[in-house]
């Protein structure tokens, strides 16, 4: 009776917390797209710069990174990577676009970006769930908790039940 209790207990604290994973990602899909403009921003002005000076893009990152000054040369990574970056965000702002409910999760968890979770986590306020998609997940989390406490309790209830027969016998 007690792994039961404790069992659906686990599973509705489980549940509760997979419905956030939906809001989560909603807070994450916009602090993405906050992210991608403020490099796309970045990028841009590189790029004015650059034309100016009759480069292009590839030129300008390359004259920099071959340039004798430090602060030059960490100008040039930085730029690329800001360009990695924002070149990785607009797939993975284009994936959560295209994709259904469910598929927007399998994109967060396999493809994130650290900076922009880290930053959603702290900011994260949790919601409660009413979509479709929140619904499913509070219910495979509720499931999988359920299902976990009696996986580990079985053991322990196998004991506690050779031991009450074992008791019964020598009672007899």
């Amino acid at each position: 009776m007690l792994v039961r209790r404790l069992a659906v207990a686990i599973g509705l604290l489980c549940g509760l917390i997979g419905s956030q994973l939906p809001e989560f990602a909603q807070q994450y899909r916009q602090r993405l797209g906050g992210a991608l403009d403020e490099l796309n921003r970045t990028i841009a002005q590189f790029d004015s710069e650059t034309a100016a000076q009759s480069l292009t893009r590839g030129q300008g990152v390359d004259q920099l990174k071959s340039n004798p000054e430090t602060l030059a040369r960490e100008r040039g990574v930085a730029i690329e990577e800001n360009i990695d970056r924002a070149n990785r965000l607009a797939r993975q702002q284009e994936a959560f676009q295209r994709g259904g409910p469910l598929t927007r999760l399998v994109t967060l968890i396999g493809n994130f970006d650290p900076a922009t979770a880290t930053k959603a986590i702290e900011d994260f306020e949790p919601a409660v769930p009413i979509t479709f998609e929140a619904f499913v997940i509070a219910g495979i989390a509720l499931a999988l908790g359920w299902g976990a406490t009696h996986l580990f309790a079985w053991p322990i209830r196998r004991r506690w039940r050779a031991r009450s027969l074992g008791h019964g016998e020598r009672a007899a």
